[in-house]
């Protein structure tokens, strides 16, 4: 009973996550709201439910028996001196999110220009700030929850900051597998409070499908970076224009 109750929280967490409520829910299983209410508070989903919810997020139950695993006793973020330290060492930050994503030791030394002995140093350490658990045989495990992030204005998204400003904008994002969008307008406080709602979303999604895509080989993914962006701005060549308020 602890298991399905663990499950069915899981659940409810995903749900969330993707920005599902109790009404898309009751929809869906073609309930009413309370009777959706009444199935998360006492633990008696059938299986046939609860494989209907996952293909709405796009999952399968067996993804949300992994993340309910991952879940326990994982770590959703690293301290200032932990970040601190995966930035001092570029080799370290690069086995850290190779290993986030999924690579296999074999894979990092096939790839990359790693000695045995420096990919174990960077996996040991890895293991000692519990973001892997190395196994015999070199295996790794991760050791972080699903909802795992970088510390906002941490050293590490400072890190990728300041490479993005150099780097990653120069594109012109014409290549079929790049895309670029630039809105621009005059919002309420509410909408833009409501487009905020929907990058939270699209945050959920792409951390679903990246946790997905761990299973495929290394030949059938290409690391993908996303910025998205949203804050009250117009350009500084119109400031100069603008009336001073007294």
């Amino acid at each position: 009973m602890a298991q399905t109750e663990a499950l069915i929280a899981t659940l409810k967490k995903a749900l969330k996550l993707h920005g599902l409520t109790y009404r898309n829910v009751a929809k869906a299983l073609d309930l009413s709201e309370a009777s959706v209410k009444r199935l998360f508070s006492q633990p008696s989903f059938s299986l046939a439910r609860v494989d209907k919810l996952c293909s709405m997020m796009g999952m399968e139950i067996t993804d949300l028996v992994e993340m309910m695993e991952v879940e326990r006793g994982r770590i959703s973020e690293l301290t200032e001196l932990q970040e601190e330290e995966l930035v001092s060492d570029t080799k370290l930050l690069l086995v850290a999110f190779l290993a986030i994503n999924g690579w296999t030791y074999r894979e990092i030394l096939e790839y990359y220009t790693l000695r045995d002995s420096e990919l174990i140093r960077c996996l040991t350490r890895l293991d000692r700030l519990k973001l892997i658990e190395l196994l015999p045989k070199n295996r790794i495990k991760l050791r972080i929850s699903p909802n795992f992030a970088w510390r906002k204005n941490g050293p590490i998204r400072e890190f990728f900051n300041g490479h993005m400003r150099e780097d990653f904008l120069k594109s012109r994002f014409e290549a079929e597998d790049e895309a670029f969008l630039f809105l621009s307008g005059m919002l309420s406080r509410s909408s833009n409070a409501v487009l905020q709602k929907k990058f939270e979303q699209l945050e959920a999604e792409f951390d679903e499908l990246n946790r997905h895509d761990r299973r495929l080989p290394i030949a059938q993914r290409f690391g993908s970076s996303m910025v998205l962006a949203l804050r009250p701005w117009r350009p500084a060549a119109f400031e100069r224009f603008q009336r001073k308020k007294d």
